[in-house]
C-alpha cells in the first residue's frame, strides 16, 4: 500500500539532517544511528518524492523500457527512507519483474530476496507445521504476535478508545494483507528466477518457494495453478540436476587423483567406489 510506512531500522538508512554520524565510539552511538529517523515532514516529503518516481518507473515498465524502469525504481529507493521497509520491499520486487523480463536470472533473484527480507522485519513467516509441537506456537511466534500488537482488547466502556481499537485492528489487517501480497509477488518472482537459472541448489530453491507459495490462501487461481504444475515438473529437474554436477565433481576429482597418483604408476581405475543405497555414501576399494 503506497505511502504505508511499516517496518523497523535498518543499518544502511539515510540520516536527517544535522543528525551525527557515527564514529568509533560506544555501541550505544551505533544502536542511536541505527534507530534515527527523519521528522514526519520531512519522511513524508520524502516519500512521497519516492511514490512519484515510482510512477514514472512503472510507467516505463508498462512501456517495456525495463532498463529505464531499473534506474528510476533505484532512484526512488535512493529518496525512500530506508527504514520503511514494505515501501522498499514493493520497489525491490518491481525491479525483480524487470530483471525476470530481461532474463537476468541472478539479478531477479537477489531482488526478490532483498524484497523477501524486508517483509520477514514487519511479519515473519510462521514456521512449518512440523517445527511446532503439539500444534503450539513457538516461543519466538509469540513474542513476534504480542510485538506487532496483533492481539488487541476491545474497550467495552470507553467508546473513543473502542473506536482505536477497531480503527488499529483495521490497519493491522490492511497491514498483514499488503505485506501477504508483495510476498507472493516475490516469491513467485524468485521462484521462477531460479527454476530458470537452473541448477541442483536453485531448482531446489524454486521448489521451496513454489512449496510456500502453494501454502497461501489468498493466492489467485491461475497463480495456483502455475504453483502446482511447477511443483509437479521441477522434482525430476532437480534429480537430473543432481545427477549431473555430481558427475562433473566426480569426473573432477578423478582427473585430480589421476595426477597425484600417476608418478607411483596408479590411477584412479585402481579404485572401486561403491555407493551405500541407504546412506549415499562411498566406500572405496583397492584393485590391482
Amino acid at each position: 500500500m503506497a505511502g504505508t510506512s511499516y517496518g523497523g531500522s535498518a543499518s544502511d538508512q539515510k540520516l536527517p539532517k544535522n543528525t551525527p554520524s557515527p564514529g568509533n565510539g560506544a555501541d550505544s552511538d551505533e544502536e542511536e544511528f541505527h534507530d534515527a529517523r527523519f521528522p514526519p515532514e520531512e519522511e513524508a516529503r520524502l516519500l512521497k518524492e519516492a511514490q512519484d518516481i515510482k510512477q514514472e518507473a512503472n510507467q516505463l515498465f508498462s512501456s517495456a523500457c525495463y532498463d529505464q524502469a531499473i534506474s528510476s525504481y533505484d532512484r526512488a529507493l535512493s529518496s525512500c527512507p530506508n527504514y520503511l521497509d514494505y515501501d522498499v520491499a514493493v520497489l525491490r520486487s518491481n525491479i525483480a519483474a524487470c530483471y525476470l523480463k530481461l532474463e537476468d536470472w541472478k539479478a531477479a533473484i537477489d531482488a526478490a530476496t532483498a524484497s523477501l527480507d524486508r517483509l520477514e522485519k514487519i511479519i515473519p513467516t510462521p514456521p512449518a507445521h512440523n517445527e511446532q509441537r503439539d500444534g503450539q506456537q513457538s516461543n519466538d511466534a509469540k513474542a513476534s504476535t504480542q510485538e506487532s500488537g496483533e492481539v488487541v482488547e476491545l474497550s467495552a466502556t470507553d467508546p473513543d478508545a473502542e473506536e482505536k481499537q477497531l480503527a488499529l485492528l483495521k490497519e493491522l489487517d490492511t497491514q498483514r494483507t499488503n505485506v501477504l501480497r508483495i510476498r507472493a509477488k516475490s516469491l513467485m518472482r524468485r521462484a521462477k528466477a531460479k527454476s530458470n537459472l537452473g541448477g541442483w541448489a536453485n531448482l531446489q530453491g524454486a521448489i521451496e518457494d513454489y512449496q510456500a507459495l502453494n501454502t497461501m490462501e489468498t493466492l489467485p487461481s491461475d497463480e495456483k495453478r502455475i504453483v502446482q504444475k511447477a511443483l509437479r515438473e521441477l522434482p525430476s529437474r532437480v534429480n537430473e540436476a543432481k545427477d549431473k554436477e555430481i558427475g562433473e565433481m566426480m569426473s573432477k576429482m578423478k582427473d585430480l587423483g589421476n595426477g597425484i597418483l600417476k608418478p607411483f604408476g596408479l590411477s584412479t581405475d585402481n579404485f572401486n567406489f561403491v555407493q551405500d543405497p541407504k546412506t549415499g555414501g562411498y566406500s572405496m576399494n583397492f584393485q590391482s
